[in-house]
C-alpha cells in the first residue's frame, strides 16, 4: 500500500468528536442539513459569493445547454462548509436534469457503483461527496466511465470469467472534496471544470444571514446580520448555525427582533468571540503562550497537554487559527503570533538577541 492510499484510509479514522460538539465548527450535523435545506439556493443567480467559480459554471451550463450535452464533469474543492452541495444541486436544476447524491464512505462493493451508474438517466447529475474517502478500487472502476461513458464488469470466476463492456448514457459528474492532494492524478484528470471554494467575506455573509432570516421568517437588521456575520469564521454554515441560536435569544430574552445588541449577548453566552474563536480555540492558543513561551511546540508535545488526538488538533482546531494569521506551522512546530497574544490580552515578550 503506498503512501496515497495510506492516507485516504487514515482519513476514515479521523477523530469526529472534537469538532461535532463545537457550535463553530464547519462540519454538518442531521439538524444541519435539515435546516440548511429550507435556505438552499435552486439557482446559479440565488447563489452569493465565490464569483470566479460561478462564472466559470455559468459559461459552461449555458454551453453545455446549447449543445443539448451532458455538462463536463465537475470537482468542487475547498473547506467543509462552503456551499459544494449546494452547488450540485445547483448544477441539476440550471440543466432541468435528474439529480442523485451519495458519498465516498458510502460506497463499499464495486456492485454498489455498477448499480448507482447503470441506473443513470440522460444527462443526469451524480454527486459524490467526500470523494477522497473513494477506495481505490472503485476510483479505478470511475475511470472509464467518466471518459468513456462505459463500465467494465467482470462475469464469472476462475478460468471461466470473461470481461463485459455495459454503456453507461452520458451523465453529468459532481465531486467534491476538502482534500483535493489525496486524490490521484488519474482521477483528477477526468474532470474537465475544477472549481475551488474561497471563505466567504462578512459583507457577503452578512447577505447570507439577512437572505436565511427573511426564509424563516426571523427580523434582523442590518448590524445584527453584520454581527454574526464576522463571528461565523467566513462559513455560511456557520452562519446560519448562529443566526438559529441567535434566533432563540431574540424570542426568549428579547422581543423577538435581532439587532447588534441582541446579537452580542447572544454570542457571547455561546462564548464565541468576535474573531469567531471559540473555548477551544483560546485554551489552544493560550496553552501554546502561556505553557511553552508561545512556541515552537510539537504538535505531539501539544496534543498532549490538551489531551486531544492529534489528528484533531491539525484538521479541526489549526486550519483557521493559521488561515487568519493567529498560529504558525514551522519546521519545529506551533508558534503563536502577535495577533495571538493581542486577542488575550498578554504581552508578547521581547526577542533577545545573542549578539
Amino acid at each position: 500500500m503506498d503512501f496515497r492510499t495510506q492516507k485516504r484510509f487514515d482519513t476514515n479514522k479521523t477523530p469526529k468528536s472534537a469538532e461535532a460538539d463545537r457550535i463553530v465548527s464547519a462540519s454538518t450535523t442531521d439538524d444541519d442539513a435539515a435546516f440548511e435545506l429550507k435556505l438552499r439556493p435552486h439557482h446559479l443567480r440565488e447563489f452569493i459569493g465565490q464569483e470566479k467559480a460561478k462564472e466559470q459554471l455559468a459559461i459552461a451550463l449555458e454551453a453545455a445547454k446549447a449543445r443539448g450535452e451532458a455538462l463536463d464533469h465537475v470537482l468542487l474543492f475547498g473547506p467543509p462548509g462552503l456551499g459544494k452541495t449546494t452547488l450540485a444541486t445547483i448544477i441539476a436544476n440550471e440543466l432541468g436534469v435528474g439529480y442523485q447524491q451519495t458519498s465516498g464512505p458510502a460506497l463499499q462493493i464495486q456492485g454498489d457503483l455498477t448499480a448507482i451508474l447503470t441506473n443513470l438517466r440522460e444527462r443526469q447529475v451524480l454527486f459524490l461527496d467526500e470523494i477522497h474517502r473513494l477506495q481505490p478500487v472503485l476510483e479505478e472502476k470511475l475511470y472509464t466511465a467518466l471518459e468513456d461513458y462505459q463500465l467494465d464488469i467482470i462475469i464469472g470466476q476462475g478460468p471461466s470469467a470473461r470481461t463485459h463492456v455495459m454503456e453507461i448514457r452520458p451523465f453529468t459528474f459532481v465531486a467534491a472534496t476538502t482534500r483535493p492532494g489525496l486524490l490521484s492524478s488519474p482521477l483528477r484528470s477526468r474532470f474537465g471544470i475544477l472549481l475551488r471554494l474561497e471563505f466567504y467575506t462578512d459583507d457577503e455573509l452578512r447577505y447570507i444571514v439577512e437572505r436565511s432570516a427573511e426564509v424563516i421568517g426571523v427580523t434582523i437588521d442590518q448590524d445584527g446580520a453584520a454581527e454574526i456575520a464576522m463571528r461565523s469564521r467566513g462559513t455560511p454554515r456557520i452562519a446560519n448555525r448562529l443566526l438559529r441560536r441567535v434566533r432563540d435569544f431574540a424570542e426568549v430574552r428579547a422581543n423577538g427582533t435581532i439587532d447588534r445588541e441582541t446579537a452580542q449577548k447572544a454570542l457571547a453566552m455561546l462564548e464565541v468571540d468576535a474573531h469567531g474563536f471559540d473555548e477551544l480555540d483560546r485554551r489552544l492558543l493560550r496553552t501554546i503562550i502561556e505553557k511553552y513561551d508561545g512556541g515552537p511546540v510539537g504538535l505531539n508535545t501539544l496534543a498532549a497537554a490538551l489531551a486531544e488526538e492529534e489528528d484533531a488538533l491539525e484538521e479541526v482546531y489549526e486550519p483557521f487559527l493559521i488561515q487568519i494569521g493567529f498560529l504558525d506551522r514551522t519546521p519545529r512546530g506551533r508558534v503563536a503570533t502577535r495577533l495571538a497574544y493581542e486577542h488575550l490580552g498578554i504581552e508578547m515578550p521581547r526577542k533577545t538577541s545573542l549578539f
